[in-house]
């Protein structure tokens, strides 16, 4: 299965948020998964590390607009790189070649691949796949979004997503939607 990893660059290796998704890497790596990722730092370097110490294809979802506000390159465990000029194409070609997506916390970068992914489940723009969104942050957002915006998300459009509280618990239901 192709599984997309959405999360924040911030976290450097050693820290809590790094092993987190260092942990979540070599579970799906493990597994046998092709780990799709922004291909960068933080989040994307530990699940990219994780999967590729394990076996997991690594693949590494990169853009100019990036590189050009940040200099920085693909991580050294991006096993195959595929690049497009914009952020947004970046953004559309890890929601569209994945099979699952997975969301560990982040900042408004990844605030905005969930929203995108969601939205694309709910028109159906994509065929449906399992949205996982990882620990207590997530949780907390999303009650918070259903509570004061009720109204405006259907029921049948917040089963969309899934609420781990743990990277184990993710491959968990991860593994229960493979067919």
């Amino acid at each position: 299965m192709r599984v997309t990893v959405f999360g924040g660059s911030e976290p450097k290796p050693g820290e809590p948020a790094y092993l987190e998704a260092l942990r979540l890497g070599q579970l799906l790596g493990a597994a046998g998964h092709t780990v799709l990722t922004g291909g960068y730092m933080g989040t994307m370097e530990a699940v990219s590390r994780g999967a590729s110490k394990t076996g997991g294809h690594v693949i590494g979802v990169t853009c100019d607009e990036i590189e050009a506000w940040r200099r920085a390159g693909p991580n050294p465990w991006v096993q195959e790189e595929l690049r497009y000029p914009t952020l947004r194409q970046r953004l559309y070609a890890l929601i569209d070649l994945c099979d699952a997506a997975l969301a560990l916390p982040g900042g408004i970068g990844t605030l905005a691949e969930v929203a995108v992914t969601w939205s694309s489940l709910q028109t159906g723009a994509i065929s449906s796949r399992p949205l996982i969104l990882i620990g207590p942050g997530w949780q907390a957002v999303i009650e918070q979004f259903n509570h004061v915006f009720r109204s405006y998300v259907a029921e049948r459009h917040r089963r969309l997503l899934t609420l781990a509280p743990s990277v184990e618990a993710a491959v968990e239901i991860l593994d229960k939607s493979s067919p």
